[in-house]
C-alpha cells in the first residue's frame, strides 16, 4: 500500500502524505460485528482528567476483531480487506462454512478469495493460518501471539510487525519482539503465520495539526516554555534546557526513559533479554 504525496497547493498539503489503501476492497465495515464506543475525553468516572491531551476527534465505530479465532478446523474464506480507524492494521472479513462472519488481523499478502484456518494440529505455511507454537517451524514469522494459552492475541499486532520463533525447549517457545526482547511463551500458545499488513503505515506524514485533531489528540504544551509555578521545567530566560540532573512530569516524577515496569512482575521470568535502551541502538 504506497505513500502517495499530494501538490503543495496549501501549507497543510505541503508536507502531508496519505495511504493509497489500494488493498481495501470494502468500504463500509460489517453491521453484526460493529459497536459503538463513547468518547471519554480522558476523563474516569468521577469526570475528572487523568489522561491529558484527548478530546474531541471524528466518529468512528468499533470493529469487534476475534483475536481468539477458536473455531479450529473449519476453513473460512476471506470475503474483503478493510479499514479499521482504531488500529494501525487493515482487517480481513471472513466467512465460515455456516455463514458465520468475522474480523482477523489482515497479515501482507492477503487476498480476497483466499481461505484461512486455525487448528490445534499443523497447518499449511500460508499467511493468516493459525496454530500452536509448537507446530510451526523454528524460524519463521508470526503475528498476533498469545502469551497464554486461550486468552487470545495480546502481541504483535500493530500494522508491519512481526516476531521471530528462535527455538523451543522444555514446552516454551522463545520469541523474539519487533523490540528486540527475547521473550518465553508457552508452545500451546497459538500465533498466527506471517507479517501483519499495511507496513507503510509508519512513513505517512500528517502535515498539519488538524489531522491530529481528527485522531482525538489535543495540543501538547512543552514544561520548558511554562511558568515555574506550572511546570518542573519551567522558567529561564529565552531557549533553555530542563536545568536538571533528570526529566520529570507535571508532578515531579521521573520521566522520558524511566522504567515503569514493576520489579516482582510474575512474567518478568519469561523474558530472557531485554530489549534495548534507545541510547544502545
Amino acid at each position: 500500500m504506497p505513500v502517495k504525496k499530494y501538490k503543495p497547493t496549501t501549507s497543510g498539503r505541503r508536507f502531508a502524505s496519505v495511504l493509497t489503501r489500494e488493498e481495501i476492497t470494502k468500504q463500509k465495515p460489517e453491521k453484526s460485528l460493529v459497536t459503538y464506543k463513547i468518547s471519554k475525553a480522558g476523563r474516569n468516572n468521577q469526570g475528572r482528567i487523568t489522561v491529558r491531551h484527548r478530546g474531541a476527534g471524528a466518529k468512528r465505530a468499533y470493529r469487534l476483531v476475534d483475536f481468539k479465532q477458536n473455531r479450529y478446523e473449519e476453513v473460512a474464506t476471506v470475503l474483503a480487506i478493510e479499514y479499521d480507524p482504531n488500529r494501525t492494521a487493515n482487517i480481513a472479513l471472513i466467512e465460515y462454512p455456516d455463514k458465520t462472519k468475522s474480523y482477523i488481523l489482515a497479515p501482507s499478502g492477503l487476498t480476497v478469495g483466499m481461505t484461512v484456518v486455525s487448528s490445534k494440529k499443523p497447518v499449511e505455511i500460508t499467511a493468516a493460518n493459525r496454530t500452536c507454537l509448537k507446530n510451526i517451524p523454528i524460524g519463521l514469522m508470526v503475528y498476533a501471539i498469545e502469551t497464554q494459552p486461550g486468552r487470545g492475541a495480546v502481541m504483535v499486532r500493530s500494522a508491519g510487525l512481526a516476531a521471530t520463533l528462535m527455538s523451543r525447549d522444555q514446552g516454551q517457545a522463545l520469541l523474539k519482539l519487533p523490540s528486540g526482547e527475547m521473550r518465553l511463551v508457552s508452545e500451546e500458545c497459538s500465533a498466527s503465520l506471517g507479517t501483519v499488513g499495511n507496513e507503510d503505515w509508519r512513513n505517512v506524514r500528517l502535515g498539519k495539526a488538524g489531522r491530529m485533531r481528527h485522531r482525538g489528540v489535543r495540543p501538547r504544551v512543552r514544561g520548558k516554555v511554562m511558568n515555574p509555578v506550572d511546570h518542573p521545567h519551567g522558567g529561564g530566560e529565552g531557549k533553555h534546557p530542563v536545568g536538571m540532573k533528570h526529566p520529570k512530569t507535571p508532578w515531579g516524577k521521573p520521566a522520558l526513559g524511566v522504567k515503569t515496569r514493576r520489579a516482582n512482575k510474575k512474567t518478568n521470568d519469561w523474558i530472557v533479554r531485554r530489549r534495548p535502551r534507545k541510547d544502545d541502538k
